[in-house]
């Protein structure tokens, strides 16, 4: 998969040892909107999608994630992956240095009929809530709307992801 770019903090010793935690994430258009999930506690946009769990391949987890964050079931023959993101930085993790990330984007589409959401503890205190947004909206919250601590690398990650979009015209077709 293509390296689309790294978000490094460089805040951590690289000679640490590193908490992994690769994640999945589902990318859908649909007529000039995209699926995401709006945090309302902290008021950002990400696109569904979560950690691996163990054997656990990046395809099946994007598609196991985006159900549970959204609502919106992927339709499998439709996936096809779209790049990768890695992230490091200081982490508080008791036993780790630094925290390792790679994030693997997929484009797909889903069914029209959507199921309830199934969110872990800290997803509902979060507020997540699936949307169909405007990319550009989407970015312009991420950047510049209640710019708290909280959420810094995921909020940047997805708006470089929104503007590589909008520049290869995914939007468009």
């Amino acid at each position: 998969m293509r390296l689309l770019f790294e978000l490094d903090a460089k805040d951590y010793d690289p000679d640490g040892r590193a908490f992994v935690r690769p994640s999945a994430r589902g990318i859908i258009i649909k007529e000039g909107k995209v699926a995401m999930v709006h945090s309302l506690r902290y008021d950002y946009y990400k696109f569904p999608g979560g950690g691996l769990e163990p054997g656990e391949d990046a395809k099946a987890a994007m598609i196991r994630e985006v159900r549970e964050e959204s609502g919106l079931r992927v339709i499998p023959a439709s996936v096809r992956e779209y790049g990768l993101v890695r992230r490091m930085q200081k982490n508080d993790m008791p036993g780790y240095d630094y925290f390792y990330q790679e994030n693997f984007y997929f484009l797909c589409d889903a069914e029209e009929e959507t199921v309830s959401q199934d969110l872990d503890d800290y997803e509902a205190e979060a507020g997540f809530v699936p949307e169909w947004i405007e990319p550009d909206r989407a970015i312009y919250v991420n950047r510049y709307v209640n710019t708290n601590i909280q959420g810094r690398f995921t909020r940047e990650r997805e708006a470089r992801i929104l503007e590589m979009l909008m520049k290869e015209e995914y939007f468009a077709r």
